[in-house]
């Protein structure tokens, strides 16, 4: 057996080499000797944190910018490629720097004095104990480490739950499940320690929904310069970069329309960036509370957003509809959107920009949206999960 050459990272990041043989921790460039052993190669790089390996949070430290970025491109193209879908043009993948994460959802175990708090494992449910974290903003590990010290000091010898970090206008929005204040003195000590850390906001979930314990002002968390409060575990962008970026891709794919449509529109993070003089903005959401506070937003700032509680994959806006916008942008959970693509097949309409974060099924709706006369002009690959196999678009689909 000779020396392999590691030509393709896969999907699931590991190293391939021309005969198909998959050697994790491989980067392209690097040389597999016949026992196995990686040669580093040029985009080898070394992983900056002591967890990786371990940790199931980054599975590609050891590729470097120009690997990674490729291995963003080849994600979000092999899909469509594979469908047969032509695509027009592919801009430069945008990659988010280390540490610019705002947002984390965290585990934790303890019993008696022995506290686990961090990520699931490689291929693995368990944890791994984090210390150090090259992804999250400094000010959410800050808060991620004071939470630990939190619950290794809570009345209670055995607890396990869950923790989910928001970094927000105010500062760290703080959710924790599995603790349960029960008297004054337990109350104040989540008080003392939401002062003590300067938290935005600090909830606490002990089966019944978020009950907040601190908020000394309203959180809310600005798409642009528009202002929006923030409901408890909303979805956010994971980096302000990315989000900026896919917006950005958005407000450039619909350039000249004036009546648009965003669809799984959350808090409105496409909305009111799209928002400017002479657009009419129609926002549509399954989630009671987003709808709520974009609305209430759009009002305050007697801006022409105007939203709508609809659950769209039940309830998908029909062709005739559709057929009244000039663009649309449609940002869809992992499982995409099939039935709403159907009415759009089904239209109309003429511009559609589709952010994904699932390069399989947008490939599935873009055939559909292919199929029925659209062209996929321009594709905007983001990496803002830095060292993530997780991978996200924005497209703009055109029919002539």
């Amino acid at each position: 057996m000779n020396d392999e050459l590691i030509v393709r990272v896969a999907a699931r990041g590991d190293g391939v080499t021309a005969s198909g043989r998959h050697v994790a921790g491989g980067a392209p460039g690097d040389t597999i000797t016949p026992g196995g052993s990686i040669v580093p190669g040029p985009h080898h790089a070394t992983p900056p944190c002591p967890h990786f390996g371990a940790c199931g949070g980054c599975t590609l430290q050891h590729l470097d910018d120009t690997a990674l970025a490729d291995f963003v491109r080849e994600r979000v193209t092999a899909p469509l490629i594979a469908k047969g879908i032509a695509i027009g043009e592919v801009r430069p993948v945008h990659l988010s720097p280390p540490r610019s994460r705002r947002r984390a959802s965290l585990r934790y175990t303890r019993v008696k004095s022995a506290l686990t708090l961090g990520f699931a494992g490689q291929g693995s449910h368990d944890l791994v104990n984090i210390r150090t974290c090259e992804i999250v903003t400094p000010r959410l590990f800050d808060v991620m480490m004071a939470v630990r010290g939190l619950i290794a000091k809570w009345p209670k010898s055995k607890l396990s739950g869950q923790v989910e970090l928001a970094e927000i206008d105010q500062g760290v929005a703080v959710l924790i499940t599995g603790i349960e204040p029960n008297s004054v003195a337990e109350h104040e000590m989540l008080s003392a320690f939401s002062e003590a850390h300067q938290l935005a906001r600090l909830a606490i979930d002990q089966g019944y929904g978020p009950e907040t314990q601190y908020e000394p002002v309203p959180v809310t968390v600005s798409f642009g310069d528009v202002a929006v409060r923030f409901p408890h575990a909303s979805f956010l962008q994971a980096t302000v970069d990315g989000e900026a970026a896919l917006a950005a891709a958005a407000r450039e794919a619909l350039t000249g329309c004036r009546m648009v449509a965003d669809l799984f529109a959350g808090l409105g993070s496409f909305a009111f960036h799209l928002s400017e003089p002479g657009r009419k903005v129609y926002a549509a959401e399954a989630a009671r509370d987003p709808v709520l506070a974009l609305t209430q937003a759009a009002n305050a700032r007697q801006l022409p957003v105007f939203a709508e509680h609809r659950d769209l994959f039940r309830n998908p806006l029909q062709s005739d509809m559709l057929s009244r916008f000039d663009g649309l942008v449609l940002d869809p959970p992992r499982a995409g959107a099939e039935a709403q693509v159907a009415a759009i097949a089904a239209s109309g309409l003429k511009r559609l920009c589709y952010v994904s974060c699932n390069p399989a099924t947008f490939a599935r709706d873009a055939r559909m949206l292919c199929d029925a006369g659209f062209e996929l002009k321009t594709l905007w690959p983001v990496g803002q999960f830095r060292w993530s196999t997780h991978v996200e678009l924005a497209s703009l689909f055109v029919r002539p």
